[in-house]
């Protein structure tokens, strides 16, 4: 016998789909919308069904956007790059307020081991970007994972050659942690991308 009604069943197991969201999440995601009035659940799923019409990715950079070019690649300075590997990388540079330059999203890493190499990401394009010119620097934000530093050290060293000055985010100890409980490459790192005060 099963536990739910289809209907319910068939809205846990479509929750279930998204990453996270496990069995007991899925339930209560549904028991919410069941629970909500006839037009909040229509509002809800009309939502889902327009960010999946509007939303597209950027031309430039790759981003997500609901135009041709991005805001970002609109409006910014051109001349500093800062590569990442997926739209949400950028969320999460942006929260900084620090960066004031264009993205390009791989959409990827390199990774030989589930059959990812360079021509399956967007490296082809931001080496067009740079190539088209009036890029001073790009700056590599990938993870900082095998996959990540090995994409980052391809990239480089396909730009070098084209005289653009290439850097990595630095990596370290993060803010309120202790020194302590830091595992032995996150020390390694930070010791290496040390600065002088």
């Amino acid at each position: 016998m099963n536990v739910y009604i289809e209907p319910i069943g068939k809205l846990i197991n479509q929750f279930t789909k998204l990453p996270g969201v496990g069995a007991k999440t899925a339930q209560r995601y549904a028991y919410k919308i069941i629970n909500m009035t006839e037009e909040e659940a229509a509002e809800f799923a009309e939502s889902v069904i327009n960010a999946k019409k509007k939303v597209r990715y950027c031309k430039i950079c790759g981003n997500f956007t609901d135009m041709e070019v991005c805001e970002i690649c609109s409006v910014r300075d051109t001349s500093l790059i800062c590569v990442v590997k997926e739209p949400k990388d950028v969320l999460a540079m942006e929260k900084a307020h620090e960066f004031k330059g264009v993205y390009h999203v791989l959409h990827g890493t390199i990774s030989p081991m589930d059959g990812i190499g360079p021509n399956d990401i967007r490296i082809k394009e931001l080496l067009s970007r740079v190539s088209a010119g009036g890029v001073n620097e790009v700056i590599m934000a990938t993870n900082p994972d095998v996959e990540g530093e090995a994409t980052a050290m391809y990239i480089s060293s396909l730009l070098k050659p084209l005289g653009i000055k290439v850097s990595r985010l630095a990596h370290g100890i993060p803010m309120g942690s202790e020194l302590e409980y830091a595992d032995e490459v996150t020390i390694s790192r930070a010791l290496l991308d040390r600065k002088e005060i």
